[in-house]
């Protein structure tokens, strides 16, 4: 069952800001050429992952800022980790859904065994370095014993901590860990506005109209009350409260006492409290986490109830207890691509220009014209008088193995030429490729899925583990041309080309926008060349190109 898009609704209404010509761009700056001496737009352009745009910026100025946007360590290693697997595991997979209504019975996550070695060794047959697990999906389920909801494993039989056996496994296999704690929250509706909205669902049924995928799942659980205590969206007060909150018997509270577990003063309602404990949670007793990801989706916001987030708050205390990991729509973290199909722009951008301040929240919202937008840091983008900063955010492409995210017995996998060529329209595309690959109910993941990725891992060793000039002498022949920035420096190149000397003579075979981490060029037809070079046509500053590699798709 395919699954509605990630990114949260209000991004349709940033999506339908207008474009802005570059020549009414460059004339609305105008007033910006000349700032006198001792204002910001005098001082010298030092390389940063995230910079203001000043009133006095002139578009030169602005555009030598955004060639100097550079990553930030934790991002650098991000980038190279190219591929993460994503594992959706829950509630969902026992109840044969993609989205879960919050209603369900705990009883139901019922899993024979959790062999979270098997997944491992699955995703690095694929060549994976860093793994991902949903700790919480939209449905409020949680697979671990939070002190904050019964909606969780522990009334689960056998009460099993997925989290912890997730990161154990990770950890002994040597990938780095991500966790996915979706802020929206099924089990946490009012249940008096719950009870209202099952009603109205059903007055829609009988008079014919079409229903939500929520809302039908709503209706399939009929009068259940949502699990939790009804936070999401209730209106309460926003009010200080301290992180963690301890509860009855916390066995916590002496390290907190004697200052062994840090705390926190915030400004919050009551979902916000329960979010920020869950993250406090994850972090100190799962930690480290190289990566954190943030869903967008609010699936009833629709039907009239929403939860306002102070993400801030949240990207502060997850800064503080954990400074190298990285946000997925966080400041300096990561950004979604703009679909579920894994597949990146041609034109890929990591330097991205945002109208509010990233750390105030979630990034893609402040884009200016959304994550979803063809185009999202040209120069006309990045000079758009909206923008008033800039900052070092690259792309993740998510896309799941099988039709739906969760497994269905009745799906199958990906072929490994389809895996592949999702692996070089992300990865090669300046991008990291998220691959989900679901464990089924028995707690394993299905030999077709595996066989799809033990293949595709193979084929990306034979055909990108080695350059074709180390396996013998000039002439060579090549039908993939891998080519980089060294994105320390930041991403400068807006236009390349390659050439070939073919017979002597040197022979156009590729071009290309924007390279970043790395750009893969399939060509038509395999070319036998003595060698190659790479010309930056197009750049906002001195291109700092990386190694060129050349590459046979066909197996000798």
């Amino acid at each position: 069952m395919a699954r509605s898009p990630r990114v949260l609704s209000a991004l349709a209404l940033a999506a339908a800001a207008a474009l802005v010509p570059v020549q009414a761009i460059a004339q609305q700056h105008a007033s910006r050429q000349s700032a006198p001496p001792g204002t910001p737009c005098t001082a010298p352009v030092k390389p940063a992952s995230q910079m203001t745009v000043e009133s006095c910026d002139s578009p030169d100025r602005i555009i030598e800022k955004a060639a100097n946007i550079v990553p930030t360590r934790n991002q650098l290693a991000w980038q190279r980790r190219e591929v993460t697997a994503f594992t959706h595991f829950g509630m969902n997979t026992f109840t044969g859904r993609e989205w879960g209504s919050g209603t369900e019975d705990e009883k139901l996550f019922a899993p024979q065994a959790i062999d979270a070695d098997q997944w491992m060794r699955a995703y690095k047959a694929a060549g994976i370095e860093q793994v991902m697990l949903t700790a919480k999906h939209h449905d409020g389920f949680v697979l671990y014993p939070s002190r904050y909801t019964d909606h969780s494993v522990a009334l689960s039989p056998g009460s099993p901590d997925v989290v912890a056996a997730y990161v154990k496994a990770a950890r002994k296999a040597g990938l780095k860990v991500g966790l996915y704690l979706s802020p929206s929250d099924g089990a946490e509706l009012p249940h008096a506005w719950h009870a209202q909205w099952v009603d109205t669902i059903r007055e829609k049924q009988a008079e014919g109209k079409p229903l939500s995928l929520p809302e039908r799942v709503a209706l399939a659980d009929g009068d259940r009350a949502p699990a939790g205590e009804g936070r999401f969206g209730n209106g309460s007060a926003v009010t200080a409260r301290t992180i963690p909150t301890l509860v009855p018997g916390d066995d916590r509270a002496a390290a907190v006492k004697r200052g062994e577990l840090p705390t926190f003063e915030v400004m919050a309602d009551d979902y916000d409290a329960y979010y920020l404990n869950q993250l406090y949670e994850l972090f100190t007793q799962y930690g480290p986490i190289e990566e954190l990801w943030l869903d967008g989706a609010n699936p009833w916001s629709g039907s009239g109830i929403t939860q306002k987030y102070n993400v801030k708050q949240w990207f502060d205390m997850v800064k503080a207890l954990s400074p190298d990991t990285v946000v997925f729509q966080g400041p300096q973290g990561v950004r979604w691509v703009g679909n579920e199909s894994g597949i990146a722009r041609e034109t890929e951008w990591s330097v991205t220009p945002h109208i509010t301040d990233p750390w105030t929240g979630f990034g893609s919202l402040s884009l200016p014209n959304g994550p979803t937008a063809p185009d999202i840091g040209s120069r006309a983008k990045i000079l758009d008088p909206a923008v008033n900063y800039l900052q070092w955010y690259p792309a993740e492409a998510d896309v799941s193995i099988r039709p739906g995210w969760f497994h269905h017995p009745n799906e199958k996998p990906k072929t490994p030429a389809q895996l592949m060529n999702l692996y070089e329209k992300s990865v090669g595309r300046n991008a990291s490729l998220l691959l989900n690959v679901p464990p089924n109910k028995d707690g394993r993941i299905d030999d077709s899925d595996i066989a799809s990725l033990t293949a595709f891992g193979s084929d990306v060793r034979r055909i990108y583990g080695t350059d074709v000039r180390k396996l013998s002498p000039a002439p060579y022949t090549f039908d993939r041309v891998a080519v980089r920035e060294d994105i320390r420096h930041g991403q400068r190149v807006e236009k390349f080309a390659v050439e070939a000397r073919i017979g002597g003579t040197w022979q156009r075979i590729a071009e290309g926008t924007t390279i970043g981490h790395r750009r893969i060029l399939p060509l038509a037809t395999p070319v036998t060349a003595t060698a190659v070079r790479v010309k930056a046509l197009e750049s906002r500053a001195t291109p700092h190109l990386g190694t060129t590699t050349l590459h046979l798709s066909t197996a000798p």
